[in-house]
């Protein structure tokens, strides 16, 4: 596989993993989010914008990478989300950094796999085919 294939494929599984998540959190399991939030503390109408609003940001983050437009930005801003989902969900629920399926572990990875697209050149022809 070339560079211009790999960077490709980074771009969308990044885009997917997003939009997967924003979907996943309003549509496919609402509960886990709205139990841990609701355990923590927070009231059911916050709850609610909680979890809408991070589905909104997660899923335009994901139509982001796909628009491939001002990435630096965007590649900065996933950063930016990804760490403060992290440390959002330390304080809620710590022991979530030893879950089997890593939850937040994987955050890890995928800041690097960001940082590793930040630092790669976007030249005209990975644009075009993006």
């Amino acid at each position: 596989m070339n560079d211009h294939t790999l960077l490709t494929l980074a771009r969308y599984s990044l885009a997917l993993l997003w939009i997967f998540t924003g979907l996943t959190s309003t549509f496919f399991d609402y509960q886990t989010g709205y139990e841990l939030l609701i355990n923590f503390g927070f009231n059911e109408p916050i709850t609610r914008a909680l979890i809408y609003s991070g589905a909104i940001l997660d899923i335009g983050l994901g139509l982001w990478i796909l628009s491939n437009k001002k990435m630096k930005q965007c590649y900065v801003i996933q950063i930016m989300v990804i760490v403060s989902y992290t440390i959002l969900l330390t304080i809620i629920e710590p022991s979530y950094w030893l879950h089997p399926f890593g939850p937040v572990s994987k955050n890890i990875p995928i800041i690097m796999l960001i940082l590793i697209l930040y630092n790669l050149p976007n030249d005209s022809s990975t644009r075009k085919a993006i």
